[in-house]
């Protein structure tokens, strides 16, 4: 059952990913707040599973949206 958590949280990060992409060009920052959340659930789903490689995957995913909306200052 881990794996297939696993699994799942690797596949909503790389639907959260393409989203935090784009969030980092000029004026499409506002994506991130979407990114922010999809990947706060894949990095959940993947502490469900005994895996560690997506729940990194979702928090690296995390991390590039935070800093992204911090440089706009969009998240304090």
């Amino acid at each position: 059952m881990g794996m297939i958590f696993n699994i799942v949280s690797v596949l909503v990060g790389l639907v959260a990913l393409p989203v935090a992409l784009v969030g980092l060009v000029p004026f499409f920052g506002l994506a991130n707040y979407l990114a922010i959340p999809i990947a706060v659930v894949g990095a959940a789903l993947g502490m469900l599973s005994g895996h560690r490689s997506g729940r990194n995957f979702n928090i690296f995913v995390l991390i590039v949206a935070a800093i992204r909306l911090m440089l706009g200052g969009g998240l304090l």
